[in-house]
């Protein structure tokens, strides 16, 4: 039997369960409701109240010292007990993980943090790395380079459909990880038996999606600067086709998909604000009261707020006010139709 360590999946992105029972909806009321759009974003009134995230922890509680440590240029950063030893921004630290000893950069300097609040148990840093770690790490690096070399070699000489990505090497040398990308399952065991022959230590294979590829590789956004990814993203948000509806942008995949082939991350930068104007809003099919008569909105500008509406006493002439002069008697929908998601199913 193999060791079933070797071996990874690609994991598939979770999807919505179309089975699931519809919401129970409120009762209609006698009258009909309408929507009061000449609110601004803060008076609206909502069922939930909001939360105190700047919220203060008990004073009483007893707190630890912590450091916060990234083994990447852009990644998550973990937290470590700095021992009683001072650091500053920059320095290295080893610290032990699952994947073995490794040497991390110190991005948070010693603080003290509520001992209630930590999810798990803090573990100790082993050391503050020295002038030998340093050289340690510019070896590693010269390493991976050499393994990179060999490992598109032995994919080339075993003909594997793979594509090869990068190659980390853990500090204490306890692990070698390969990444790759492919379209589809491959089997790699002959490879790895090779590997494993050549290096002498544990031998990881791990197949990645085509976003951690941009973010490994790094490259050129669209808009002329580095990829986000790459550049300040610690973790990826869920992007969706629906996001580009509401933004009004052109459903063009060339136009709102990255150089990864998927949606580009930046259309969540800006979603927040655009939930706060379609809730003060009215959309496009929406049927509205206006100082003319009543209408249905054609076109809707979210950022300025102005409104193009056709009248049913003059539909051939377009009717042009702002939201907050118009009573909505019922809102319309934005929704993205079959042919859409077959159409971009493959962005997402």
């Amino acid at each position: 039997m193999e060791n079933n360590d070797y071996f990874t999946e690609k994991i598939a992105p979770k999807k919505h369960n179309e089975n699931r029972p519809p919401e129970k909806r409120a009762e209609r009321q006698d009258k009909p409701h309408r929507k009061d759009f000449s609110r601004k974003p803060s008076q609206m009134v909502t069922d939930n109240p909001p939360i105190d995230l700047t919220m203060k922890a008990d004073e009483n509680s007893p707190r630890v010292e912590i450091i916060g440590v990234r083994f990447k240029d852009v990644g998550k950063v973990y937290y470590f007990s700095p021992k009683g030893e001072k650091f500053r921004h920059g320095d290295r630290a080893i610290v032990e993980t699952a994947r073995g000893v490794e040497c991390g950069e110190v991005v948070l300097t010693n603080r003290e943090f509520p001992k209630s609040e930590l999810v798990s148990p803090l573990k100790e840093i082993i050391r503050k790395a020295d002038e030998n770690d340093l050289k340690q790490l510019e070896l590693t690096a010269k390493k991976e380079e050499e393994i990179m070399k060999t490992f598109v070699e032995k994919i080339r000489e075993h003909n594997l459909d793979m594509k090869p990505i990068e190659v980390e090497c853990t500090f204490d040398g306890s692990k070698i990880l390969f990444y790759f990308t492919s379209d589809g399952r491959v089997d790699f065991r002959d490879l790895v038996k090779d590997l494993a022959f050549i290096y002498r230590t544990r031998i990881e294979l791990r197949q990645i999606g085509v976003r951690d590829e941009a973010k490994m590789l790094g490259g050129l956004g669209i808009c002329g600067r580095p990829f986000c990814c790459a550049s300040f993203l610690g973790e990826f948000q869920p992007v969706s086709i629906k996001m580009a509806k509401e933004q009004s942008l052109s459903l063009n995949p060339t136009k709102i998909s990255g150089t990864c082939g998927r949606l580009m991350c930046c259309l969540k930068y800006e979603q927040n604000c655009y939930d706060d104007f379609l809730r003060t809003t009215p959309k496009v099919g929406a049927y509205v009261e206006t100082s003319e008569g009543k209408g249905t909105v054609q076109e809707v500008n979210l950022l300025t707020g102005i409104l193009k509406i056709k009248l049913d006493k003059k539909p051939d002439v377009p009717f042009v006010v702002n939201k907050e002069e118009v009573t909505v008697i019922k809102d319309g929908k934005i929704q993205v139709n079959r042919d859409e998601i077959k159409a971009l199913k493959n962005l997402e």
